[in-house]
């Protein structure tokens, strides 16, 4: 069996609270992209994982693909083992959520191949302890998030009619690291509410909170979304903690990166 496995962005972050459980609350929009990874499960006489594409730095162990079958196989013994095999095309440390995607599309090729019969509730509750991203790939459509990004709420918001550029320079930004720049605080204005204004009213108004520490510590971001903006952007910003930018613009706008960039990478969506 196989499947595409997408990428989000975020249409805002904000971070409001340091939690008792270690996790921070907050208050985010994702949103689908059709940028994606290639997930092939089959049957196999033993488990096997491999991967292809886009280099997978570290212990195989702890990709989440792997840890989708045992989580699984721990709760249905009688699941038979497979071969797994991931065709990385979505960056890693992009905030982009492609990890979590392909971990959570492992658990939905299981459930299938193996008619687990698993329900949607299931499923969401499987993907929450593989990752804090992981609920939202469930759903698969804009969805207005809170908790620790796995209360989600499906929202009606559709982003067909412009070009969403998405930019990757090529930086890999650690979550640890950028949760530790951060003073988390309530805001004024909701996400969830700023959303619903039109979208000419964005730039002003909805942030990501991880974009004052990244841009920071790597002023070419800042540059790179800048640009974005040159070029007609009617909202740009990063998604997750980086490093991946991304700008809306209308239909038929002509996107091209810095021509001195051989790191930057642009997928239109």
């Amino acid at each position: 069996m196989i499947q595409f496995s997408p990428c989000k962005i975020n249409l805002g972050l904000s971070i409001l609270a340091k939690r008792a459980d270690g996790f921070h609350a907050l208050e985010t929009l994702f949103y689908p992209l059709a940028l994606h990874d290639i997930i092939e499960v089959v049957p196999e006489k033993s488990f096997k994982f491999s991967h292809t594409g886009i280099s997978i730095p570290g212990d195989t162990s702890n990709n989440l693909c792997v840890k989708a079958f045992h989580l699984l196989k721990a709760d249905f013994p009688q699941m038979g083992d497979v071969k797994i095999h991931l065709h990385k095309n979505i960056p890693m440390g992009a905030g982009l959520g492609g990890g979590s995607a392909d971990g959570t599309t492992v658990l939905t090729l299981l459930n299938q191949l193996f008619e687990l019969k698993l329900t949607q509730k299931q499923l969401l509750d499987y993907a929450a302890r593989l990752g804090s991203d992981c609920p939202f790939f469930i759903f698969n459509e804009a969805c207005h998030a809170t908790g620790r990004g796995e209360i989600l709420e499906p929202i009606a918001i559709d982003l067909s009619n412009y070009t969403i550029a998405l930019v990757h320079p090529g930086i890999h930004i650690a979550t640890s690291w950028a949760f530790q720049q951060l003073s988390p605080c309530v805001k004024e204005k909701s996400i969830a509410s700023i959303i619903k204004q039109p979208i000419e009213t964005w730039k002003a108004e909805l942030i990501n909170d991880f974009e004052a520490p990244v841009f920071k510590a790597h002023p070419t971001l800042e540059a790179f979304k800048n640009n974005l903006y040159e070029q007609g952007a009617i909202y740009a910003s990063m998604s997750g903690s980086g490093s991946s930018l991304f700008g809306i613009f209308p239909k038929g706008t002509k996107i091209e990166p810095p021509a001195s960039e051989s790191s930057f990478r642009v997928d239109l969506v």
